[in-house]
């Protein structure tokens, strides 16, 4: 026999040689004559059934007759299909035996080869008479545990540099999967770890090496799981924090991270180590198909199936094939590419690092980069407060407009302020800089052509909408980049690079793509209709603000002066569970306002609702009904969607006071950043504003309104601690002295 059969015993798999003779305690049930070749030889083991590799057959055996060895061929099966009761028995005697009698049974006899002592490393660590007597211990046993782990100890002496990632999965040397992770973005993102470590390596340094894995949105999309989402930010940056901090002699730090939560987390860690010079490697993007479907459009492939929009073996396969490429975030504008854009933009990230290939010779060199880049700004002196500034926070604001990012990064951006210590842009501050920055590129969701990201990098990425920027006096020129250049100093370099020309080229030649038709000039984007990207409404319904990506609301249902107003009637769901039941029933219509109340962070820790809005998006009458939430949405989301509305329900927000019927009106300006949505009537009545406001003060909230009771008390604590920090529009932050300060005020006796 060429190959070796598998023995499965209570949930373990053995590999069985094939040579030998099989071992079996009991007796046999069936001794028919097994067909010729069924069978082959096995080696000595225990066991009460086999599965040979080469068939479908099952050898069953009961208890009671003593050990005895049988020769190749003898034994009888049956198929697996047809296993009778008799079989069925001695099956549960099998696994009762198994966990019973052979819970100690050596699988391979190499386990009782033990040692009990070991030579240790071979010379001596570089330490002196001064360090015995004055350092830390602790710096002493670390170059105990450097040499112990293989570190040459000659070499001990030398800086010590941290690399930290969101890592995830186990991949073979030849990329296949050994443990799968929980998404593309941190699949391979071990390559640039070991890229960047050699490189410190090789420039003389230590490189050492940890990981705090991150979620994925699309997969705990519609699930308990997307209750962690948000709250794993604050977490996870608080976790790599603590492992900067406890490497105590690191002379800086490299951040690798790609995704919606782990990246943001990473801008947040390395922004609260303003001591140190830091460098974020982003992690890349992830290829489109050639033959298939975006990872967007894939997540409304259930709604698409309930309307009979494909068919069964059509969602099988788009599923199959919607990432191109084994590693990197998804191939749209959402969180994730957002998060590396806005990474640049700040300065903590090299020039025209965000949205590069992943697995390809570009991303790897990023990496290697990036290594340079921290030891010279270590060598130089820069520290990360050097780069982060308030001028730096308000040019990723800029640049965010630009590209028509994702309206989640207005909870990530005045986070990652406030882990440096500067002012968290306001509600005000948003509106101001998205009136003044014109929408610059044409990328997946927004359009008006959806380009992918990979697109988007080879058109230039960050540098080349600076560049725009630049000519319309919208950037300070004069922050410090990563790079140890100013940014007007590392724009003059990219206008006229290599780089440049020869990406351009090679989107041109490959996708037969204008780098000008991904990256428009100012005049050309105001030419194509490109409007700014976000607006913030305001009304009786969202006293505190609201957000909405104007930008990709459907041109269709804008009036003529390019105004979206609706008026229409609430549909109220205190789930995203039934508000995308009642969708797949074909319960709403067109004209209708769907409500979601009570899934801000006190209801389910701010959940997405990417669920509901790419089913909107993809259903023929979904441009005709609009979406209200004190949610957030997925950045890849589009439509008249509006999100983030303030006060939450649970706080006491009008938008749990909204009932079955209620009228509704929104009015969304685009170009004069202007907005409103506003409770207006009953039925066939209409209030004026006044009344409108007395008749929310008087209504109490919603019976049905209550945290999800699947909401994790992890979850409950976060959204209590943030809220106490300024809540959603602060950023969902922990600011240490406002909850201190109210713990204080609770605890004072009564």
């Amino acid at each position: 026999m060429s190959k070796s059969c598998r023995l499965q015993c209570a949930g373990r798999v053995l590999t069985v040689p094939p040579t030998g003779t099989l071992r079996l305690r009991g007796s046999i049930t069936d001794e028919k004559a097994a067909p010729s070749g069924l069978f082959r030889p096995f080696c000595r083991v225990s066991a009460a059934f086999l599965l040979p590799a080469a068939s479908c057959s099952l050898v069953v055996l009961t208890r009671g007759a003593p050990i005895r060895d049988f020769p190749t061929g003898c034994l009888a099966a049956r198929n697996l299909a047809g296993v009778e009761s008799p079989c069925r028995h001695a099956l549960e005697w099998f696994n009762h035996t198994m966990h019973e009698s052979n819970l100690f049974a050596a699988i391979s006899p190499d386990v009782y080869q033990v040692r009990t002592r070991a030579m240790g490393p071979a010379g001596r660590l570089p330490i002196n008479a001064e360090m015995l007597l004055n350092q830390p211990s602790g710096n002493l046993f670390g170059l105990t545990q450097n040499a112990g782990m293989g570190w040459n100890p000659e070499e001990l002496g030398r800086k010590q540099f941290l690399i930290i990632s969101t890592q995830g999965g186990l991949r073979a040397p030849d990329g296949t999967p050994v443990a799968l992770g929980y998404h593309t973005g941190h699949w391979e993102i071990g390559l640039l770890v070991e890229a960047a470590a050699r490189e410190l390596r090789r420039l003389k340094t230590i490189p050492f090496a940890a990981y705090c894995s991150d979620p994925c949105d699309g997969r705990t999309q519609g699930t308990t799981g997307m209750f962690d989402s948000l709250p794993y930010r604050n977490d996870a940056a608080q976790i790599f924090r603590r492992l900067i901090r406890s490497l105590p002699v690191r002379s800086g730090v490299m951040g690798v991270a790609t995704c919606d939560k782990g990246l943001p987390a990473m801008m947040m860690a390395l922004a609260g180590m303003n001591n140190l010079p830091c460098v974020l490697v982003p992690g890349g993007v992830t290829l489109p198909p050639s033959n298939g479907e975006d990872a967007a459009a894939v997540q409304t492939l259930g709604a698409r199936f309930a309307h009979g929009m494909i068919s069964l073996q059509e969602a099988a396969e788009l599923g199959c094939r919607a990432c191109g490429s084994a590693g990197g975030g998804c191939q749209f504008l959402g969180t994730a590419a957002t998060s590396q854009v806005v990474g640049e933009a700040l300065g903590l990230s090299l020039p025209h690092t965000a949205l590069s290939p992943s697995g390809q010779p570009v991303w790897t060199e990023m990496a290697v980069r990036s290594a340079q880049a921290v030891v010279e700004l270590e060598g130089r002196g820069l520290k990360t407060r050097d780069i982060l500034t308030d001028a730096s926070i308000r040019n990723a604001m800029v640049v965010h407009a630009a590209f028509g990012g994702s309206t989640n990064l207005l909870l990530h951006i005045p986070a990652i302020a406030h882990a440096a210590g500067l002012r968290r842009p306001t509600v005000e501050d948003w509106i101001e800089v998205n009136r003044r920055t014109p929408r610059l590129v044409s990328v997946l969701p927004n359009g008006p052509v959806h380009h992918p990201t990979v697109r988007v990098f080879l058109a230039g990425g960050v540098p080349e909408v600076m560049l725009h920027l630049r000519r319309l006096g919208l950037l300070d020129t004069e922050v410090l980049t990563v790079a140890g250049k100013t940014l007007g100093e590392v724009l003059d370099e990219w206008s006229n690079s290599e780089r440049r020309e020869r990406f351009r080229e090679i989107l041109k030649e490959q996708d037969s793509v204008d780098a000008d038709e991904v990256i428009l000039p100012p005049q050309n984007a105001r030419e194509r209709g490109l409007t700014s990207t976000v607006v913030f409404p305001r009304g009786n319904l969202a006293p505190e603000g609201a957000v909405i990506k104007s930008a990709a609301i459907d041109p269709s249902v804008l009036d003529a002066d390019g105004v979206y107003r609706k008026e229409g009637s609430a549909r109220v769901f205190t789930s995203e569970a039934s508000a995308i039941a009642a969708i797949k029933r074909n319960e709403i219509k067109a004209g209708e306002i769907m409500v979601l109340a009570g899934i801000g962070p006190m209801g389910t820790g701010m959940e997405e609702t990417y669920q509901v809005t790419s089913a909107l998006k993809h259903l023929p009458f979904g441009k005709h009904v609009a979406l209200i939430t004190d949610a957030r949405f997925s950045g890849v989301s589009t439509g008249a969607c509006i999100g983030h509305v303030g006060p939450e329900a649970l706080a006491g927000g009008p938008i749990g006071k909204v009932l079955d019927g209620d009228i509704i009106r929104i009015v969304v300006d685009p170009n004069r950043m202007e907005a409103s949505v506003d409770f207006v009537g009953e039925g066939t009545e209409r209030f004026t504003d006044e009344a409108a406001e007395k008749v929310l003060a008087a209504r109490g909230a919603r019976p049905d309104l209550a945290p999800n009771s699947k909401l994790p008390e992890d979850t409950r604590l976060w959204a209590a601690l943030q809220e106490a920090s300024g809540g959603t529009w602060g950023g969902c932050v922990f600011d240490v002295e406002r909850i201190t300060a109210a713990i204080a005020v609770g605890l004072r006796p009564k």
